[in-house]
């Protein structure tokens, strides 16, 4: 199914009465549902995705100094340490956390070491649990999103300095 068959399908689905729907193509699976309390004629209660596989577990991109600065004063004497932090970036859009379950743990802390291939948190996407883990091992300087909320595509979760 390309995007514009999941926009038609969207739009009949907002159009009706319909409050849930599913379906399955081969290994691909789509649920939409939308809460009953407006008559039914109420915006989706989630935003449909298609069910791909994820990409790769976490994108890192080198920090420059200037972007990190943005919007926080970096005193000079760690404008050195900051030119050496990498970006862990969300691979998908979804809701960010830190642990496993609410009574549990962090997975990672700030100023603790991270060996490659550790978890690093859990981005859940339409009630899937996709774990980020560490490409490399690195030191946790900054944990930049709070738990429970929504992270887009590309936004900066962790600053971290590779060892």
């Amino acid at each position: 199914m390309d995007t514009k068959e999941l926009r038609n399908l969207i739009k009949m689905i907002i159009e009706s009465d319909i409050t849930e729907f599913e379906m399955e193509e081969g290994d691909k699976k789509i649920a939409i549902r939308r809460s009953s309390a407006a008559g039914g004629k109420s915006p989706l209660a989630a935003p449909p995705a298609p069910a791909f596989p994820a990409p790769n577990p976490a994108v890192f991109v080198a920090a420059p100094a200037a972007s990190l600065a943005a919007g926080r004063e970096i005193p000079p004497a760690k404008e050195e340490a900051a030119e050496k932090l990498e970006e862990i970036k969300s691979p998908i859009v979804g809701t960010f956390y830190r642990a496993p379950s609410p009574d549990s743990e962090p997975y990672v802390e700030v100023g603790g070491v991270v060996e490659k291939g550790q978890i690093l948190c859990i981005v859940e996407a339409m009630k899937l649990m996709n774990e980020i883990e560490a490409d490399f091992k690195c030191r946790i300087r900054e944990v930049l999103k709070e738990n429970s909320q929504p992270v887009e595509y590309g936004e900066v979760l962790f600053l971290v300095e590779r060892l």
